[in-house]
């Protein structure tokens, strides 16, 4: 059985999270034709982002929908 340890979640995380800015930024610039305004935007929208995601790990923590206890060997 495959399991996952907290560095590689945690690489996973950063590198993701590097991959979604730089995209918010271009996507941004392509539409404004501002760097500062694309970067600025781009902070603001992955700040909120993390936030917005946080609450809703937290509400699924206190959800067990599609959980299931398996007995121990």
């Amino acid at each position: 059985m495959f399991h996952e340890r907290h560095s590689r979640t945690i690489a996973k995380s950063i590198t993701w999270r590097i991959i979604a800015f730089t995209s918010s930024i271009i996507i941004l610039y392509l539409l404004t034709h501002n760097w500062e305004t694309s970067l600025y935007h781009a902070i603001i929208i992955h700040i909120v982002k993390t936030i917005l995601y946080y609450i809703h790990e937290r509400f699924w923590n206190k959800s067990n929908f599609g959980q299931e206890l398996k007995p121990l060997k």
